[in-house]
């Protein structure tokens, strides 16, 4: 196993070599970065400057005023050194191959520079930022491995019984509905909208959250966290409560569990005492990847819906500004989150089944 891990750590570096690469060039060479966007605010200013200056429009002015307004077109583009300084500022003076490497010696000490348009370290923005994000991740998951978990196992003992085929409607139904409709339905009705003022509509804590007790602190923080995480979660049971069922279910019909209760066994006993181990392999290992793609996917319109300042929003604001080295960043640490709970989980299929070994596998 010590090979296994090792050999796992070494292969971090080039794939996180290689995905850095990969967005270095699809993002540098894509149009409308930080100094286009600055240029055309400006120029944007110039014409609303211009058009307040001319009065309305061409109607009713002189032919010396028209001369004017068309020298002040023709000036709208910005003086080359003006531009040549914000290339500088930005680093796009130096060759696209001296950017990535020096991007890369940087990233190896930590270092993800300064934002762009924030005038802030993203290591520290990063860090500001990822506590919300691993809030929403892993309580979603918490609740859904909750309620899923015995729920399937409910539902494999009483397979095609009422319960099992109205179990599996309400969660479809849930999983039918994607999570950003039914965040803004739980906004409108819950959160001051039409029906009810109950919830807060944004944050994660209260403005006095300094001021209140340890318990008041706590009651506030999931008071926060209600709607944000009721809109992760309702569409996350489907998927693990069938695939426990039907773990239980395969589980239920092999030969140990027949013998185990011709031994006279209680049906408990067989249920969670020999039944479970084996069939929770593949649904409790599975818990280190279904958090990351919660971290990478699932909350990021929620907290644009809830205007939550986590991973999410901050990537969302940095794609949309072209703010590269918090882009990077952000691409970075969610990449490395990624390999390192990837590897958590072959660790776990060890811990739940120590037969396994990954370093006889082919």
């Amino acid at each position: 196993m010590g090979r296994y891990l090792l050999r796992r750590l070494l292969l971090i570096f080039p794939t996180l070599f290689g995905i850095i690469l990969i967005n270095f060039v699809i993002v540098q060479f894509a149009p409308g970065g930080p100094i286009e966007q600055i240029i055309a605010k400006a120029t944007m200013g110039q014409m609303s400057t211009t058009s307040a200056i001319s009065g309305g429009g061409d109607a009713g002015m002189s032919s010396q005023q028209m001369e004017v307004s068309g020298q002040n077109q023709a000036t709208y583009g910005l003086d080359p050194e003006l531009i040549a300084d914000l290339e500088k500022q930005f680093g796009f003076d130096k060759p696209v191959h001296e950017r990535f490497f020096g991007m890369v010696v940087n990233y190896l000490q930590l270092d993800f520079g300064d934002s762009y348009f924030q005038d802030r370290p993203v290591i520290e923005l990063v860090v500001e930022r990822m506590p919300v994000s691993i809030s929403l991740g892993l309580w979603s998951l918490l609740i859904i491995y909750g309620i899923s978990i015995p729920l399937g196992v409910a539902k494999a003992v009483r397979d095609g019984t009422a319960f099992d085929i109205w179990t599996s409607t309400v969660i479809f139904i849930g999983y039918a509905i994607p999570g950003f409709i039914l965040a803004i339905l739980l906004i409108v009705v819950f959160a001051g909208g039409n029906y009810f003022d109950v919830f807060p509509l944004r944050g994660l804590v209260s403005e006095n959250f300094d001021e209140l007790s340890w318990w008041g602190q706590v009651k506030d923080y999931f008071w926060h966290l209600a709607l944000p995480i009721a809109s992760l979660t309702v569409s996350g049971f489907a998927t693990l409560t069938m695939l426990t069922k039907n773990s239980f279910l395969e589980e239920i019909s092999k030969q140990f569990v027949l013998t185990a209760r011709a031994k006279g066994l209680t049906e408990k006993r067989v249920l969670y005492g020999h039944v479970f181990r084996n069939a929770m392999l593949i649904v409790i290992a599975g818990f280190p990847a279904a958090f990351v793609g919660i971290l990478y996917t699932g909350s990021v319109l929620i907290e644009v819906i809830f205007s939550l300042d986590g991973m999410g929003l901050l990537s969302y604001e940095a794609l949309v500004k072209r703010d590269y080295p918090i882009l990077f960043g952000t691409v970075f640490m969610f990449t490395l989150i990624g390999l390192v709970m990837h590897l958590v989980g072959d660790l776990t299929y060890v811990f739940v089944d120590p037969r396994i070994d990954f370093e006889t596998r082919e």
